[in-house]
């Protein structure tokens, strides 16, 4: 499929696509077991993938042999019990560089290395959910978790699609627009994440091809319908 948003695409229905993907995959990454079955279940990351102009494999996220059962515990293992499985979810863990100011009494972290936890890509999301009036729920109290982050470009995405049925202001419309590029320049981590869940999620390969739907998308979004910079966080990479 083209990777272009066609000419002639609804905009307000497209940030509503939008903001369904992004929910779901907030969704996912805090641990909504039960959520995430059901959306395998009935076709929904499938259906949402599909609707916008974009190669995304979605075979994996079909059918109904995924019970939330097995799936919390797939999720414990790989984003919430440190051990040979597990994938830090959130940006700082995939930091290139050791944050300007930070001090951890962790036992897993020694001081000058890259990694920690609350480093300078949290100060940096903190900032962004500031600027646009929002408080994350998920995402454990971490700025720069994942489902934190989505759950930020889903509040955003719905606040655009408002404005467009609404007839916002050219003004409201740049200032969510503009929220969303920043975001999105921000989540050049998200390579580093998908490879880390693609190398350790080798059983049924369910958050996999989440983790992998999430890299796609959120590029694809950031280059063809938002126009975000293509410079992540300085701290992460693209």
């Amino acid at each position: 499929m083209s990777e272009t948003a066609p000419e002639d695409f609804d905009e307000a229905a497209t940030a509503t696509a939008r903001a369904r993907l992004y929910g779901l995959l907030a969704a996912t990454f805090d641990g909504e077991a039960e959520t995430t079955a059901a959306a395998i279940d009935e076709g929904a990351f499938a259906a949402v993938a599909e609707a916008f102009p974009i190669d995304i494999e979605t075979a994996p996220l079909r059918g109904d042999e995924y019970d939330a059962d097995a799936l919390k515990i797939g999720y414990d293992n790989l984003f919430v019990v440190p051990g040979s499985h597990y994938v830090p979810p959130f940006a700082s863990a995939h930091a290139v560089d050791p944050s300007e100011e930070f001090e951890s009494d962790s036992r897993y972290h020694t001081a000058g290395d890259a990694g920690e936890l609350l480093g300078d890509p949290a100060a940096d999301m903190a900032e962004l959910y500031a600027a646009g009036g929002f408080s994350p729920e998920r995402g454990d109290d971490i700025p720069d978790h994942v489902a934190a982050c989505f759950e930020f470009m889903r509040a955003l995405c719905e606040r655009e699609a408002a404005l467009r049925d609404g007839d916002g202001t050219e003004s409201d419309l740049d200032a969510v627009r503009g929220l969303q590029a920043r975001t999105l320049s921000r989540l050049g981590w998200i390579d580093r994440f998908e490879e880390a869940v693609a190398s350790r999620d080798t059983a049924e390969g369910v958050f996999a091809a989440i983790a992998r739907l999430a890299r796609t998308f959120t590029a694809w979004d950031a280059r063809e319908v938002v126009d975000a910079d293509e410079q992540p966080s300085e701290n992460t990479t693209a």
